[in-house]
């Protein structure tokens, strides 16, 4: 008795192709870095929960820019709430040399300084990307 063999066929499973996505926080940080270029722009402060990330043209002004930042933004948070404004999309305090335009993006918050005639169309059209 002559046996028979039994072919075994090869099938190839094809996994999923994971495409990986640029997590938000990563887009952001790139788009602050890319209008850190752009005329007028004097730095960002980029906090969440766990880190930040402080990039000025004068560092010796980073304590006084991070309190602005901070305060900027519980009052934006403060009015909303006294006023029923719902959330703030963003807050710009126009001050005499200087603008701060701050905001949140999920667990980030954000304020980008400026000089006072910096194109802050150009900025928040960059940050729409998001």
């Amino acid at each position: 008795m002559t046996k028979k063999k039994k072919g075994v066929e090869d099938v190839a499973i094809a996994e999923p192709v994971a495409i990986e996505k640029a997590a938000p926080t990563d887009q952001l940080r790139a788009n602050l870095e890319e209008m850190k270029g752009y005329e007028g722009v004097i730095g960002y402060i980029l906090r969440n929960s766990t880190s930040a990330a402080i990039d000025l043209k004068d560092p010796s002004k980073l304590i006084e820019y991070a309190i602005l930042s901070s305060s900027a933004l519980e009052a934006a948070e403060e009015l909303s709430e006294i006023f029923n404004l719902g959330d703030a999309k963003n807050i710009l305090v126009d001050g005499k040399e200087v603008k701060v335009l701050s905001f949140t993006v999920g667990d980030n918050k954000v304020s980008i300084f400026t000089e006072k005639n910096a194109d802050l169309e150009k900025i928040l059209k960059k940050l729409s990307q998001i």
